[in-house]
């Protein structure tokens, strides 16, 4: 249960960096104001995709939300005047973005591999390291 607090807390932290990103981006360095919330909002797919499938492997999570952000994005080259409202909204525009750029791909894979690693180095050795405090208190 705590793994699953934690994805939760990563993707809430990750979620105010992304809304701050583009709230403050004048205050920002352009290359980040540019990029940093389509890195930070794929970086919290890939923390979703790890707390709703915490049995999966990390790379199966890397896989999913490469295959999950990559659909969105070219779901925006669909131009349906139902989709074209939704994504009008705050909500559907946060979620689905506006229009296709290939740029957002290779971000995308940034903002996966960043969460990849954050995930590796603090969560999942952090989860290693108690199930071994665990192993050694049974001999």
């Amino acid at each position: 249960m705590r793994t699953r607090i934690n994805y939760l807390l990563a993707m809430i932290v990750t979620i105010i960096l992304g809304l701050s990103s583009r709230k403050f981006s004048a205050l920002l360095p352009e290359w980040i104001a540019e990029n940093a919330g389509d890195m930070l909002w794929a970086g919290m797919v890939y923390f979703g995709f790890r707390l709703c499938f915490i049995k999966r492997g990390l790379l199966w999570a890397v896989g999913s939300s490469i295959l999950f952000s990559f659909a969105i994005e070219f779901s925006q080259l669909y131009q349906a005047e139902w989709i074209v409202n939704l994504r009008n909204t705050v909500l559907g525009a946060l979620v689905l973005g506006k229009g296709f750029l290939a740029v957002d791909l290779v971000r995308y894979i940034f903002g996966i591999a960043i969460a990849y690693c954050l995930d590796y180095c603090v969560l999942y050795r952090k989860k290693r390291g108690a199930e071994r405090e665990t192993d050694d208190s049974r001999k």
